[in-house]
């Protein structure tokens, strides 16, 4: 396993928990937030959760209010607005940063990872996605305005599901 399945974070709960806990499962990790243009990418998100759960596989989101504060509720207020709008069921993780000086462990260690383009760096916005490996390799970044549908996210998805 790699060191970003090792940093330790707290579940929406505050839970302590890691993405070791995931351990051998492909995972798409979301930043996310409830007040965004691009929220209803929930439904997507979810439908990958119902699809590929059954097949190693998990979506984590990442609550985060760096972005036009478009999170700004409590835990409580978070996990209604997913459940009760969306449906969602996976796994949901505390507020973090996900860029700057106080960037969770995590996303520090993902955005150190390019997307298609070749880029690395700061997420650029909400619903950022980034698929990893069983063994805790980041495979792919995703950039925000891609929907979790999108043929070729499907397609990496079904390619990195465990064997």
């Amino acid at each position: 396993m790699s060191s970003l399945t090792e940093h330790p974070i707290n579940d929406l709960h505050g839970n302590p928990t890691s993405l070791g806990a995931h351990a051998g499962k492909a995972l798409l990790l979301v930043n996310v937030a409830s007040k965004c243009g691009l929220t209803p990418q929930y439904e997507g998100l979810e439908r990958l959760q119902e699809r590929f759960a059954d097949k190693g596989f998990s979506v984590i989101g990442f609550p985060c209010n760096q972005f036009g504060g478009q999170e700004p509720g409590t835990a409580d207020e978070i996990e209604t607005f997913c459940s009760t709008t969306y449906g969602v069921t996976f796994p949901m993780m505390e507020k973090i940063d996900v860029n700057g000086p106080d960037a969770h462990p995590i996303y520090a260690e993902l955005t150190r990872t390019a997307d298609a383009e070749g880029e690395a760096g700061d997420v650029q916005w909400n619903f950022e996605k980034f698929l990893v490996s069983p063994i805790g390799e980041v495979l792919q970044r995703i950039r925000p305005r891609t929907e979790p549908e999108d043929p070729a996210l499907i397609a990496a998805i079904e390619a990195a599901l465990p064997a």
